[in-house]
């Protein structure tokens, strides 16, 4: 016996297909509002402070953990092989390339995206972006796009603030704690990262999920339902599906720019 009709297979798979036809839609009208956005910067700037300055404790304190937790691994896996002074090296690579901009994007999905998801959920429900669509404002030009355009910036800003604590916590644990040299500790660093292809190619992903993450969060708020458990669910599912679009764009991003 079949649980599922053709006719409802059919709806469900259209529903999604409009669902995809929306986003879209949103993400085109999002990018051309490029222009007139940063024409009113302040707007652009209050988002900044917003996402960037109060999720700055936790990327940074996230990152000196990260950093004192690979510095302890990275050790003992060298010393092994012998190689514990190519330490720096290692905890460097590590978060350029990786941790740094994807634990970034999933701390911002659930600092910031949420609060973004529920910000603009709480104006649908208040009926406030009702209200400016009868005022002849357009929504997405004064809500939307400057908390896109600022989750661009912010992301690549906060991924180097996370590697670059991580750097300082792996010094920390290597040098200070264990005893690593520390001239051979930055040495190897400066002969072993090349500016562009691990520090350009990690800053491209850092800008990426900025891009994804933002953007998920102001869908996701702006396609709420107006009542209080459609903007816990959208909440919900900005933390979801930012975190798996974040994982699986860093798995193409790597195969395309480490794939000799």
């Amino acid at each position: 016996m079949s649980w599922y009709k053709p006719a409802d297979i059919g709806f469900a798979a259209r529903g999604q297909l409009a669902n995809l036809g929306l986003g879209a839609r949103l993400f085109i009208r999002l990018l051309t509002t490029l222009g007139p956005s940063f024409k009113r910067f302040g707007l652009i700037r209050d988002q900044i402070h917003f996402l960037g300055n109060y999720s700055l404790a936790i990327i940074a304190v996230s990152g000196l953990f990260v950093g004192f937790v690979f510095g302890l691994q990275g050790y003992y896996t060298l010393q092994r092989y012998g190689s514990s002074s190519a330490l720096g090296l290692l905890v460097t690579l590590t978060l350029v390339r990786e941790l740094g901009p994807v634990v970034t994007a999933l701390l911002f999905a659930g600092r910031a995206g949420t609060s973004l998801t529920a910000e603009i959920g709480l104006m649908k429900a208040g009926e406030q972006i009702s209200v400016m669509e009868m005022m002849a404002v357009d929504p997405v030009q004064r809500i939307l796009a400057p908390r896109f355009w600022a989750g661009v910036i912010t992301m690549p800003l906060l991924a180097a603030v996370f590697s670059a604590m991580g750097i300082i916590g792996g010094w920390v644990v290597g040098v200070l704690m264990i005893g690593v040299d520390g001239g051979s500790f930055w040495s190897q660093i400066q002969e072993g990262v090349d500016v562009w292809q691990d520090l350009g190619n990690g800053i491209v992903k850092s800008i990426v999920f900025g891009f994804t993450v933002t953007f998920i969060a102001l869908l996701q708020g702006f396609e709420a339902q107006p009542t209080p458990e459609g903007v816990a669910s959208a909440t919900t599912r900005t933390v979801v599906v930012a975190s798996l679009a974040v994982l699986g764009l860093d798995f193409i991003l790597t195969a395309m720019m480490f794939t000799v």
